[in-house]
């Protein structure tokens, strides 16, 4: 059995996610979100692309409903062992097969929660499982359960984030070895991805984002390569992962001489990080790293070229994104806390000029304060 943690760790994470769900008055849990199928249980998948529901019951009752592609993945990589398949077949109905293991189970007639804010159930699958459950039993929307519960790593998972660290430290050194002038981006990416797995890393939960030239003022992945230039600028925000859990940085690089423009966005970048890791400690909000972020930037008159989000949490996430909750934004209330995992990342764009600057590392909160899982210096990377 291919398990991360000791069983005694599944043991009390289901213990915790029990113990919230009976708070708010539930019965059990219907899970869609892979994330929370893997905390709870270790079961590791790509198949959330279709239909299947882990369910918990405050009684500790742990059964899954998935299809036969997944039956042997479930078997190897998870504690679960009530394990039920969905038959493939034309006008397949899951969700009514859904209903019958919970009443098999006991469910009828109880209140439970639902992820109805996850990946795995779409909107018209969500349509399918409530009109299933009509009348069977009551449904309320349980989406941050188990999310406000894994915000807050053990020793354990934070020693995979250290690991994840060491990742992206690995690919940093391996994209700055490669980028010069005529460089390929694609072999950029291919250093930088063959570091993590060579490190027995994972596949990261969405691309990595590589931009040059005007394109290095994108924030998303997008499909196409070009050779660096002799001047030029490179964004790369990327990850370093293991057992699913992320260790995310972001990074502009120059090649040649960088502009007036890229120094005086790389200084206003670093002091606005330094003031994010300053309110980045427990009792402070995700609010408040964001304010310390703008107040920096804006002074430095900025303002424009900068975005209305600054960082946000992560841990074990699967695709399309490893971006998890919360995030850094205006007024956001989510208190931080130790044992939390955080990237902050300061962006800037400048599209008159055509300049990009970026400069992010992810922080373990302990009672001191921010502690980066990154030993890479902060100088801005020239070519």
């Amino acid at each position: 059995m291919a398990l991360h943690f000791e069983r005694a760790e599944y043991d009390q994470r289901i213990a915790k996610v029990s113990a919230a769900l009976e708070q708010q008055g539930l019965d059990g849990l219907l899970m869609f979100a892979q994330e929370s199928m893997y905390y709870l249980t270790g079961y590791d998948t790509f198949g959330f692309c279709f239909f299947q529901c882990l369910y918990l019951g405050t009684d500790g009752t742990v059964a899954l409903l998935t299809r036969s592609a997944d039956l042997r993945q479930a078997q190897h990589t998870s504690t679960i062992e009530d394990i039920r398949v969905w038959t493939d077949e034309a006008g397949a109905r899951p969700e009514t097969q859904l209903r019958d293991m919970l009443e098999d189970l006991g469910g009828r007639g109880k209140r439970l929660g639902i992820e109805y804010h996850s990946y795995g159930l779409s909107a018209a699958l969500g349509k399918t499982v409530d009109g299933a459950l009509e009348g069977f039993c009551a449904l309320e929307d349980a989406s941050d359960v188990v999310s406000m519960v894994r915000v807050v790593k053990s020793p354990a998972e934070l020693g995979y984030v250290r690991r994840a660290g060491e990742l992206a430290d690995d690919a940093l050194y391996a994209a700055i070895g490669v980028t010069e002038a005529g460089a390929d981006e694609g072999a950029i990416l291919a250093g930088m991805q063959g570091a993590i797995f060579a490190g027995g890393g994972d596949y990261p939960g969405n691309e990595f984002i590589i931009g040059s030239g005007r394109d290095a003022l994108l924030c998303r992945y997008k499909s196409g390569r070009r050779a660096l230039s002799a001047n030029d600028q490179l964004t790369l925000e990327w990850a370093g992962v293991y057992r699913h859990y992320h260790a995310a940085m972001m990074r502009t690089f120059i090649v040649g001489a960088p502009a007036r423009e890229h120094l005086a966005m790389f200084e206003a970048a670093r002091e606005a990080l330094s003031a994010c890791e300053d309110e980045m400690k427990p009792g402070r909000t995700a609010g408040d790293v964001f304010a310390a972020h703008a107040r920096v930037v804006d002074a430095a008159g900025l303002e424009e070229h900068r975005l209305n989000a600054c960082g946000y949490s992560l841990g074990a996430k699967f695709t399309p994104s490893w971006m998890d909750w919360p995030m850094f934004y205006r007024d956001n209330p989510a208190e931080i806390g130790e044992g939390m995992v955080f990237f902050a990342h300061m962006i800037l764009m400048d599209s008159t000029s055509g300049s990009a600057m970026t400069l992010g590392r992810t922080y373990i909160i302990t009672s001191e304060g921010p502690k980066s899982v990154s030993s890479a210096p902060l100088d801005l990377v020239t070519k």
